[in-house]
């Protein structure tokens, strides 16, 4: 799932983008979250897009630190 519909007002290049969208799938397919807008998801993508803001943009790391949040 593309990350793009949860950016609103954030502005990141398309290689950020990719790595963004890689980390979401990760996460939401390691926590066997339902596809579409589900609230859980948009928390995810809320997280990603907050710690892509800080400069991390490794899409292995974004996804581990999600998910080091989430207690796995």
């Amino acid at each position: 799932m593309n990350i793009g519909p949860f950016l609103r007002d954030a502005v990141f290049g398309p290689d950020d983008i990719q790595a963004m969208s890689m980390a979401l799938d990760d996460v939401c397919n390691t926590l066997h979250l339902p596809k579409g807008e589900h609230p859980a998801r948009l928390a995810v993508a809320e997280r990603i897009i907050d710690l892509a803001r800080r400069g991390e943009r490794n899409p292995a790391v974004l996804r581990d630190r999600v998910l080091k949040e989430t207690g796995l």
